[in-house]
């Protein structure tokens, strides 16, 4: 059997946002029989007063500078967290002995590639959670994951598929129960490697991933160290980050 075989994709993250979810009160802004309705108007915290509670529902700021130039793919709102499902994969000295291989050969032909700093499968898109939701969410997640099993996987992913699709699967009802995005149809898994600003993926068609297979395959024990024992899946929601361990 061959090694992983080799894919270069542009990335486009879901803009989907999530409704706020807040619904009034009742007897929120209620007044005396017989007289209307006063107007009401929301003034801004000030910022002395949202700095002396750090732990409270307002996401990290943006700042493209910090990561490379990339950008958001929704605007950043108070509350809103960005959400991501993934498996991790550790990567061990040989696995990153091939990569210091791959990437040098690959900016030939797009110079502006970044080695990632770190590796995994995606389950789920990028989705928007808001902050009270994020722990039922995760509950939700735990109990989807408790059932499976763990599985070796390949990159791209060509054993372990069916096992990957059961996952997303069980991971598409938890958004559904909190109306976000599902995960694309007929999905593939790959390990991304490296990243760069802008969609050159025209550039690293054809030739270019034909000489970066002809690498892999000819990388001692490549089919090996391309493997991982899968413990464990992952949310990421802001800052914050959760685990689910599999059987």
């Amino acid at each position: 059997m061959s090694a992983a075989p080799l894919v270069g994709y542009s990335s486009s993250g879901s803009e989907d946002e999530s409704e706020d979810g807040m619904r009034p009160r009742p007897g929120d802004g209620s007044h005396r029989r017989g007289q209307s309705p006063l107007p009401r108007q929301r003034f801004p915290v000030p910022d002395s007063v949202l700095n002396m509670f750090p732990g409270t529902e307002e996401g990290p700021e943006d700042d493209s500078t910090k990561h490379g130039g990339r950008v958001r793919t929704f605007p950043h709102e108070r509350g809103n967290w960005a959400t991501h499902v993934y498996v991790p994969y550790e990567a061990k000295e040989e696995f990153l002995d091939l990569l210091d291989v791959l990437l040098p050969h690959a900016q030939t032909y797009v110079p502006r590639l970044v080695r990632m700093e770190a590796f995994h499968l995606s389950l789920s898109q990028s989705v928007v959670l808001r902050h009270h939701w994020i722990l039922p969410f995760v509950q939700a997640l735990k109990a989807r994951m408790t059932s499976f099993q763990r599985t070796f996987i390949g990159l791209e992913v060509t054993s372990g598929h069916a096992q990957f699709l059961d996952l997303v699967s069980e991971v598409d009802r938890v958004m559904e129960e909190f109306d976000l995005t599902t995960f694309y149809q007929d999905p593939s898994f790959h390990l991304s490697l490296a990243w760069c600003v802008g969609d050159a993926h025209l550039q690293l068609e054809g030739q270019c991933l034909q000489e970066l297979q002809a690498i892999v395959d000819g990388f001692e024990d490549a089919e090996v160290l391309l493997r991982v024992h899968t413990e464990q899946v992952r949310c990421k929601s802001g800052n914050k980050f959760f685990s689910m361990p599999l059987k």
